[in-house]
């Protein structure tokens, strides 16, 4: 693996002795509303100065792990296919050597390139996914590989039964119709019955995305595509920890900070408080 000049504060491990590889997926193609969410990675590395690696929330510091950041990759932006096999492609390295792959995106869309890797080595794979959409329309515009349809095509790779979806509060009618009729376990609006979710999946592998429009715009408001009647930022914290501590992870992402529709820098201190919260528990497990 490559080495980073600039990484998340705390993330400075070398790549052989890391448990956990932080990488970066820049890719807004396809967004339908406000595109930046490419710029994310940059962001986050550079205002993750302003924290502590010590969690209060926790009782731990990030650096009793090893996780090592390698940077953004460098995609072939425009080329929607050729970017998902360059993420499934590094995903699928860092795992081969047994390490966590946490990803930033990004648009929602590179979700789908790790997933593949994933399920690729863990048949039996689960997807924890936390939005404001349901992500699960057939196609938007035409276009079947597109932000707006990642979580339908991960439903192609796994099936009925292995997709739990929270906070959910936006889509098409066919797409809240279909995901209640079974095709994925349906919570819309909140995050509750995450607890029981987790005890239910048992010891299964989970792939963990959190879209963090899921949080309220008052509170999150540098996002591609916001969505009102979101959580706010302890429940979406305690709930991103208690994923990360208590299933058996085997990758995961954050994805749609869009730093250019915040200029106050706010939302990407709430993204990156988040991302140190993930690594924490992540390493707590």
């Amino acid at each position: 693996m490559w080495k980073n000049v600039v990484n998340f504060i705390g993330c400075d491990a070398e790549y052989e002795e890391a448990g956990i590889v932080l990488y970066g997926a820049p890719f807004d193609s396809t967004t339908s509303f406000r595109p930046g969410t490419r710029f994310a990675g940059q962001a986050v590395r550079s205002d993750s100065y302003g924290l502590e690696i010590y969690s209060p929330y926790q009782n731990t510091e990030l650096t009793e792990g090893a996780v090592y950041d390698c940077g953004d990759l460098e995609l072939a932006i425009g080329d929607s296919k050729a970017v998902l096999a360059q993420i499934e492609e590094t995903a699928g390295k860092i795992l081969d050597d047994g390490k966590l792959p946490f990803m930033i995106g990004g648009e929602h869309l590179v979700t789908l390139g790790a997933v593949r890797a994933a399920a690729e080595r863990y048949p039996d794979l689960h997807i924890i996914h936390f939005d404001a959409h349901t992500d699960l329309r057939t196609d938007y515009l035409g276009v079947e590989l597109s932000h707006a349809c990642v979580i339908r095509r991960c439903w192609e790779i796994l099936g009925d039964g292995r997709i739990h979806q929270f906070g959910i509060r936006s889509g098409e009618k066919y797409e809240f119709d279909w995901a209640k009729s079974g095709h994925t376990d349906f919570h819309p609006f909140v995050l509750e019955g995450l607890s029981d979710t987790i005890r239910e999946i048992g010891g299964a592998p989970v792939y963990f995305t959190v879209d963090l429009d899921v949080l309220d715009p008052s509170v999150f408001p540098g996002t591609g595509t916001p969505e009102p009647g979101g959580v706010d930022f302890l429940t979406l914290m305690r709930a991103v920890t208690e994923v990360c501590e208590r299933v058996d992870l085997i990758g995961c992402d954050v994805n749609e900070l869009c730093p250019p529709c915040d200029p106050t820098g706010a939302s990407t201190a709430v993204a990156c408080k988040i991302i140190r919260e993930m690594l924490i528990a992540a390493v707590n497990r």
